[in-house]
C-alpha cells in the first residue's frame, strides 16, 4: 500500500483524485491540502510514501513547498503536476529533487501508476514534458528567474530579499541583468516577458 498526501488549489480536481486513485492501485490518501503552506503541514504530519502536488498554487507554489519540505523530509518522494511545464519550472523542480513530473490531463490510472513507480524509487517524466524541457534557450540563471518569479507577483524589492533570503543590492543586480538579458525597461516587463517566453 502506497500512502499520499494530495495538494492542489482545484477543489473539483483534488476531490475526484482522492476518490479515483485508490480505484486504480493499493493507494491510501491520507490528507488533502489546497495551498502550499497546507501542503507542507500536511506531509511533515503524516509522512506519506507520495506527497502529489500542484506546480501552481495561490500564495506558496508547489515549488516554494518542496523547498521547505525539503528542509525538514530530505527523501521525501515527489510528484508535481501541472498544466504548463515551462522548462525553467522543469529545471529548477529537479534540482529540488522531484522525482517525477507529469500533466493534469493525465487520466487517474497513469498518475496512480506514476505513484507507484516513484514509490518503488524510480523517477518518471511524462514524455511531452520532457520534450519541453529540451528546448530550453532561456538566457537567464536560476537566481535570475527567482528574482523574476517572485518580481511576478507583485513583490517589493524588499520583499523579495526578504523571501529569497538574499540582500537587497543583490536582487537589484539580479533584476538589472535580467531586464538586459529581456531588453526590457522595468522588472515588472522583464518578469512579464520571461513567463510570456515560458521561462519562469
Amino acid at each position: 500500500m502506497t500512502t499520499v498526501v494530495l495538494a492542489d488549489d482545484e477543489a473539483l480536481l483534488r476531490k475526484a483524485l482522492a476518490s479515483l486513485l485508490p480505484l486504480e492501485g493499493e493507494i491510501t490518501v491520507l490528507a488533502e491540502a489546497e495551498g502550499g503552506e497546507q501542503a507542507v503541514q500536511a506531509t511533515l504530519w503524516h509522512r506519506p510514501d507520495v506527497l502529489v502536488i500542484d506546480l501552481e498554487m495561490p500564495g506558496m507554489d508547489g515549488l516554494d513547498a518542496v523547498a521547505e519540505i525539503r528542509k525538514e523530509r530530505p527523501d521525501q518522494v515527489i510528484l508535481m503536476v501541472t498544466r504548463h511545464a515551462r522548462p525553467g519550472v522543469l529545471r529548477k523542480a529537479l534540482k529540488l529533487g522531484v522525482q517525477g513530473f507529469v500533466s493534469k490531463s493525465a487520466e487517474p490510472a497513469h498518475i496512480a501508476s506514476v505513484i507507484t513507480t516513484l514509490h518503488e524509487g524510480r523517477r518518471w517524466i511524462d514524455p511531452d514534458v520532457s520534450a519541453l524541457a529540451v528546448v530550453d534557450d532561456c538566457p537567464l540563471t536560476d537566481r535570475e528567474s527567482d528574482v523574476l518569479r517572485v518580481t511576478g507577483e507583485g513583490y517589493s524589492v524588499a520583499d523579495i530579499a526578504a523571501r529569497l533570503h538574499l540582500a537587497e543590492g543583490t536582487v537589484r543586480n539580479y533584476l538589472s541583468n535580467a531586464m538586459q538579458k529581456t531588453q526590457t525597461r522595468t522588472r515588472h516587463e522583464a518578469a512579464r516577458y520571461a513567463r510570456e517566453h515560458d521561462w519562469l
